[in-house]
């Protein structure tokens, strides 16, 4: 027999997780195609991917953090201070576009390196910090801007980023996809990946192996701050205005499409590619509803059900090979002989 059959017929690729959710996301697809007018259309391919960009970005920063078994809710407050201050700094401060985004850009880090602080030298708990945190980034933004203020009138420069293409895709989708190619390279083909499976499997089984896990988590989450830091930069450009609501709901949306797409929300199991497809399904389900001219309070509720329905899915082969396992397990019945 070989090894694939004892272990399981069912363990092929076609029943991963990530293969459930392509196949979601194609249902989804050609059904909003067919009931949207214009959904199919590369105008509105390039609008999905527009809109799509800075969720995508907090939840590929968000993958490696919840592998450790962390969770980060302050990126979406993160992205509407960071927002602030490089509209400040370019607007009242004089910086040109560029050094604006550099300083939001250090900003951004110090921020998640705040995080990292608490977490690895105070030993709190990431829920606990980062929603505090969450208060505090979106309250100091409310203070910059006393409720009111915002940032408008940005030079046609720093708005092509957000609003044009470039070499005939939108002009932020190759930062979108280098983010993403350094992210899954980190997660998926370095020693530091590893370490982050390690560290949400078992954390002090880590340490004693060597793992430096402090520095580690320290990574994590300073990289969750500059991606939110660069997050905030292309939503700026791609509203043309910087208030301080920005980013509001937004980690919601990001831990979504994480767990969406297979990483488990008590560490040590993910994927970068399965969080790609994450924001797919959120990001196709949000304009396809739109074009079907549906309710847009549906796309929560329906946003809730895929994340149900695609969890599911992957328990599907564990439950199978439960089920198998047992079945091989109990032992024959035997037959009762009369006795003479």
């Amino acid at each position: 027999m070989s090894p694939s059959s004892q272990n399981g017929g069912w363990k092929s690729p076609w029943l991963r997780h990530e293969t459930i959710l392509l196949l979601v996301v194609t249902l989804e697809w050609f059904y909003f195609n067919a009931v949207g007018p214009r959904f199919g259309s590369l105008d509105n391919s390039f609008d999905i991917v527009r809109h799509s960009v800075e969720i995508g970005l907090l939840a590929l920063v968000m993958t490696p953090i919840i592998l450790t078994g962390g969770i980060d809710l302050s990126v979406g407050s993160l992205l509407g201070l960071c927002a602030i201050l490089f509209g400040k700094l370019w607007r009242d401060a004089g910086l040109s576009p560029v050094l604006a985004g550099v300083c939001t850009l250090g900003v951004g880090a110090l921020a998640g390196g705040f995080n990292a602080l608490l977490i690895t030298g105070l030993r709190l708990p990431p829920l606990i910090v980062t929603l505090g945190n969450y208060s505090l980034f979106r309250g100091l933004a409310e203070a910059i801007t006393h409720g009111v203020d915002t940032f408008t009138n940005f030079p046609a420069a720093f708005l092509f980023l957000g609003q044009e293409r470039w070499l005939g895709v939108p002009a932020q989708a190759p930062l979108f996809v280098a983010v993403a190619v350094g992210v899954w390279l980190l997660v998926h083909r370095t020693t530091f990946g590893r370490s982050f499976r390690a560290i949400g499997l078992a954390p002090e089984g880590a340490r004693y192996a060597g793992i430096p896990l402090e520095r580690r988590l320290a990574l994590a989450y300073v990289l969750a701050g500059t991606v939110a830091a660069l997050a905030a930069i292309i939503y700026t450009s791609r509203l043309g205005q910087a208030k301080a609501d920005a980013g509001m709901g937004y980690e919601l949306f990001a831990i979504t499409a994480v767990v969406l797409g297979g990483t488990s929300i008590f560490g040590g199991v993910g994927s970068v590619h399965g969080t790609l497809l994450g924001v797919a399904a959120i990001a196709v389900l949000n304009n396809g509803l739109v074009h079907a001219r549906q309710p847009r309070e549906l796309a929560g509720m329906l946003t809730g059900l895929l994340l149900i329905l695609a969890l599911a899915g992957s328990g599907l082969p564990k439950l199978l090979a439960s089920l198998r396992s047992t079945r091989q397990s109990s032992p024959p019945k035997q037959q009762s002989s009369d006795t003479a």
